[in-house]
């Protein structure tokens, strides 16, 4: 069964290019709730952690270096087959490849800096938001 929430995270390339507000509003117009929403800046050692799964590819360091150069936005969001309709609403890692009106159409610049972060699946979407908001509850 598809769980009802999901994790993102605004990167700095679209904090930084003053898209928090757009981005926000087209969740909202996606029918998704936020449960619980923070500014705030990862450290190298953070990134590294969140991003420990791809520890061995080789855009890791770069990745790493990319996600703590300035300020995210990580927020959980509620609805009915969030994890699947959430990658629907923010389209292709690669902005050139990703449906019109979605997140990265919009807002993202490159595949690397990609705008948004989606969680792929009910059980990185809990230990995402955990990682972030250690006290609120996934499911």
């Amino acid at each position: 069964m598809a769980g009802n929430r999901t994790f993102t995270m605004i990167k700095p390339d679209a904090v930084k290019a003053g898209n928090i507000g757009n981005i926000l509003q087209k969740i909202n117009e996606g029918g998704f709730r936020i449960v619980a929403m923070k500014l705030t800046k990862l450290s190298t050692e953070k990134a590294g952690e969140f991003y420990a799964v791809h520890k061995e590819r080789p855009f890791y360091g770069e990745l790493v270096e990319f996600m703590s150069s300035g300020p995210i936005v990580a927020a959980i969001l509620e609805k009915d087959n969030a994890v699947e309709d959430f990658r629907k609403l923010i389209g292709a890692t690669n902005p050139a490849e990703a449906a019109p009106g979605t997140i990265r159409a919009l807002y993202a610049t490159s595949i690397g800096e990609n705008a948004v972060h989606g969680a792929d699946s009910d059980e990185n979407a809990a230990i995402e938001g955990n990682f972030h908001f250690g006290g609120v509850e996934m499911f």
